[in-house]
């Protein structure tokens, strides 16, 4: 059980490759569990094995060094072994989106000039993607060979790889990539993973869109292996036992920087394939799972209002990445009262971060665990800016979090414009989030500048409002988003889940805010969601704000 705190002066750095990272832990471990998921367990020597499999048959399709390559698939253990196989042959993963749909995928294939893309043909109820990728790129449907694949818009782009057991025009199947190993010897692999350098871009993480294309933000390996054994060793205090769950897709920086974690310290990460509550209440009993990484309010909602809930025996968790502070009180309280040992641990982060910028850990007062969401990590440098007057903003002032260290984005993908506004000459990268610090040098979120609105004048943060609205009893959860007007230039409005059974009205909630908040502050409109339009994990305000624009007949 871990316990002490993490001390300065007793840190030490040893970090490599991606790759290395995997290896070292199978040096240690290989009769051990290194990966769970509902169909399938493996140990580090199956996963080796299977990633060496692996990468000698992107070798043998001519995937070489500083080559990108997609993969578009859903978590699970091909996911992590395609993950780890990339590395070893000093290839650059680009982690797509498996809910992507085919312009979005055609965008990233092209922006980041993928020399492959990595997929299989196991369709399943939410998504079949060689059908996706064929709408996307509706050129492979008529090639006749998968080895000269040409596709107008993305010269770059060489090979198809479908997985599994099924085979589509255009895609190279997995009897033809089982047949490219072959003709690779297993010292190829190595020789190509030992010519590695930590500053070599590793991953190209997608930043999720709203109303623009989304950014590729370029990782180092440096960046995200030293952020995972970081977090992993220092903050956390993972040990080789350590048996770490989300339910959170691999494709997401938060799920896959715990799945790296677990793996840093030769442990186990149990994941699924898609968000189940049930599935979810299940894996973490019967697995005893020891570390919970669940940042995300909708997941935890469907998990308290489950049937298994109150049977579900979480006495395992020592450790949970909750981020209660930016959800309803009752989320939080439903846990001190199911776990009451664990250590509850917010996080504040990002893809350009690598994942997390700042979290809990066991030197703090645990109360803090549900007000805030942690101090920087060791290596990792956070000022509150005024943007007004560019000056550091005092203790409890808020202003934008600026942010530089060794976990930053080295820049975006072929947008030395966004780059250049995102990070100053001496490396800061300007978040574009509102944080204040407080007396104990832990970081609160009060928000995104451009989750602002203008009211009249008068700045109103979304997630101010959203706070108030929640604590309604009949509500769920909150989302404000803004809309024009001719008076003020913009108002808000609000989209409410109802508690179950609740069953509130319009009147009552904006009554229930005027007592709360400023007039301007108080939403003009309110309507009534059962689900919420989500992309991998959040919640995506621009179909909220369209969908009540259109109903409203108004426009930008």
């Amino acid at each position: 059980m871990a316990g002490t705190g993490e001390v300065a002066s007793r840190m030490r750095i040893s970090v490599s490759p991606l790759g290395d990272m995997l290896l070292k832990s199978w040096d240690q471990f290989p009769d051990k569990e290194a990966l769970v998921f509902p169909t399938a367990r493996r140990t580090y020597d199956d996963v080796v094995q299977s990633v060496l499999h692996r990468a000698r048959a992107l070798i043998g399709l001519g995937i070489k060094q500083g080559d990108h390559v997609g993969i578009l698939l859903p978590s699970g253990i091909e996911f992590v072994e395609t993950l780890f196989a990339v590395s070893m042959v000093g290839g650059v993963s680009v982690l797509m989106n498996a809910r992507y749909r085919a312009p979005e995928i055609a965008y990233v294939v092209e922006n980041a000039e993928l020399a492959a893309v990595v997929t299989n043909s196991e369709a399943d109820d939410f998504v079949d993607f060689t059908t996706r990728l064929t709408e996307a790129l509706p050129q492979i449907a008529d090639c006749k060979d998968p080895m000269e694949l040409s596709v107008d818009g993305a010269p770059r782009l060489k090979r198809l790889i479908l997985n599994g057991g099924k085979s589509a025009p255009g895609f190279i199947d997995q009897a033809a990539f089982d047949a490219a190993a072959a003709t690779v010897d297993e010292e190829r692999v190595h020789d190509a993973r030992l010519s590695v350098r930590l500053r070599d871009n590793c991953m190209i993480l997608y930043t999720s869109g709203t109303s623009a294309n989304p950014k590729g933000c370029l990782l180092s390996n440096e960046a995200i292996c030293r952020e995972a054994a970081n977090l992993a060793r220092n903050r956390w205090e993972f040990t080789e036992d350590e048996r770490v769950w989300s339910p959170m897709p691999l494709f997401h920086i938060a799920a896959l920087l715990a799945m790296l974690g677990a793996v840093e310290v030769g442990g186990t990460f149990i994941g699924q394939p898609h968000f189940s509550a049930g599935e979810s209440l299940r894996q973490i009993e019967a697995e005893k799972a020891t570390m919970l990484f669940l940042p995300f309010v909708t997941f935890h909602q469907a998990m308290i209002a489950h049937e298994d809930w109150d049977s579900t025996d979480m006495s395992s968790v020592r450790l949970m990445n909750s981020c209660f502070s930016q959800m309803p009180e009752r989320i939080g309280n439903a846990y001190r009262e199911k776990m009451p040992e664990a250590l509850q641990v917010g996080t504040f982060g990002m893809s350009e971060a690598s994942g997390i910028v700042s979290t809990g850990g066991y030197d703090m007062d645990p109360e803090l665990g549900f007000q805030t969401l942690g101090y920087p990590l060791k290596g990792v440098a956070v000022r509150i800016v005024d943007t007004e007057t560019g000056e550091e903003a005092a203790t409890g002032e808020r202003g934008e979090v600026w942010i530089r260290g060794y976990n930053m984005l080295d820049g975006y993908h072929r947008d030395p414009v966004k780059t250049a506004e995102a990070i100053d000459e001496q490396g800061w990268y300007r978040s574009g989030d509102i944080g204040s610090v407080d007396e104990n040098g832990h970081l609160r979120f009060h928000g995104r500048f451009k989750d602002m609105l203008k009211v009249g004048g008068e700045n109103v943060a979304a997630a101010e409002v959203e706070a108030v609205i929640d604590t309604h009893d009949t509500v769920e959860l909150t989302q404000i988003i803004g809309i024009p007007d001719e008076r003020l230039a913009e108002v808000p409005a609000a989209f409410v889940k109802p508690a179950n059974g609740a069953t509130p009205s319009e009147e009552e909630l904006i009554a229930y805010a005027k007592e709360r908040l400023a007039s301007f502050k108080v939403p003009r409109h309110i309507r009534f969601v059962d689900e919420w339009p989500m992309s991998a994990s959040k919640i995506q305000k621009f179909k909220l704000r369209k969908q009540l624009m259109e109903e409203l007949g108004l426009s930008d």
